[in-house]
């Protein structure tokens, strides 16, 4: 028997002038295809679920089924296309997915009171499209000593409640006595006081962002907030200069992350009791 040949040439021959498949590629913008029936030859622009789109040298376009045959430099293909990775949920300030293009639900009957203005401006920097999207309005007290007058105003009861967030709510303060007699007076069900133990807001920023390893103690008799300005070798003479220097550390918020957790825990309970079911 011949052993020149591997296997049979006749066979080999027969095999190669049997019709070819089309070659799979993989989709790639800028790659040159030419379709088979209209002859548009064209560089792929643009893909979707249903088409590709061709533009030709002169700039003209025309959008094609994806999964018909086409052909380049070398042949037949039929494109596949790479599975696009799963999208990363955006997320919020305060952590929470993101709801692109989400209108402001409107207003509760329920309310969140904190003690003053930059109080405010930092739940709203953190969690504002939370309470957007909850529908939840913020309110500044300009003192804890205003909140029984706010409250019988704002007459808290069934869906109406009230959550309060004060500053320096520690054992024995004058906060602390404020809280007792708030719930004494509305009702576990309708008022929710809680706080930090912060003597004032600006502290619930974590330190490192104004790069101190802690915030100073600022000796009693002297302005809390004058002090740390002084401590930070800020202008403090005046109070536009102490509402500089609020903007300055409200800057260095970026994120949930940027405070400290006791303060994050306050707001996220607060917004829990004033969003329960029912109200």
């Amino acid at each position: 028997m011949d052993e020149r040949y591997d296997s049979d040439p006749i066979a080999q021959l027969r095999e190669s002038r049997k019709p070819k498949g089309p070659r799979k590629v993989t989709a790639r913008k800028g790659m040159w295809l030419e379709d088979p029936v209209t002859e548009f030859y064209g560089q792929l622009a643009a893909a979707d679920r249903e088409t590709v789109t061709l533009r030709d040298a002169d700039g003209a376009t025309k959008k094609f089924p994806r999964h018909e045959m086409f052909f380049d430099d070398d042949g037949a293909v039929v494109l596949t296309f790479a599975a696009a990775a799963p999208k990363t949920p955006t997320r919020s300030a305060s952590g929470s997915v993101y709801v692109e293009g989400a209108r402001a639900r409107v207003a509760r009957a329920g309310r969140i009171f904190v003690e003053g203005r930059h109080d405010a401006e930092l739940v709203e920097k953190v969690w504002g499209h939370d309470l957007r999207i909850e529908g939840v309005t913020v309110e500044y007290l300009e003192g804890a000593d205003h909140l029984e007058e706010v409250l019988r105003e704002f007459a808290p009861g069934g869906p109406r409640r009230a959550g309060i967030l004060l500053d320096h709510l520690v054992e024995r303060s004058k906060e602390s006595r404020i809280a007792a007699d708030i719930t004494a007076k509305f009702g576990r069900d309708s008022v929710l006081v809680i706080g930090h133990p912060y003597i004032d807001v600006w502290q619930a920023v974590r330190p490192e962002r104004l790069g101190m390893r802690q915030w100073p103690n600022i000796p009693r008799g002297q302005s809390w907030k004058h002090g740390i300005c002084a401590h930070l070798g800020w202008p403090h003479e005046e109070q536009a200069d102490i509402a500089r220097a609020w903007q300055r550390i409200l800057g260095q918020v970026r994120n949930w992350n940027d405070l400290e957790p006791s303060v994050i825990g306050r707001v996220e309970e607060l917004i829990d009791f004033v969003t329960a079911p029912g109200t």
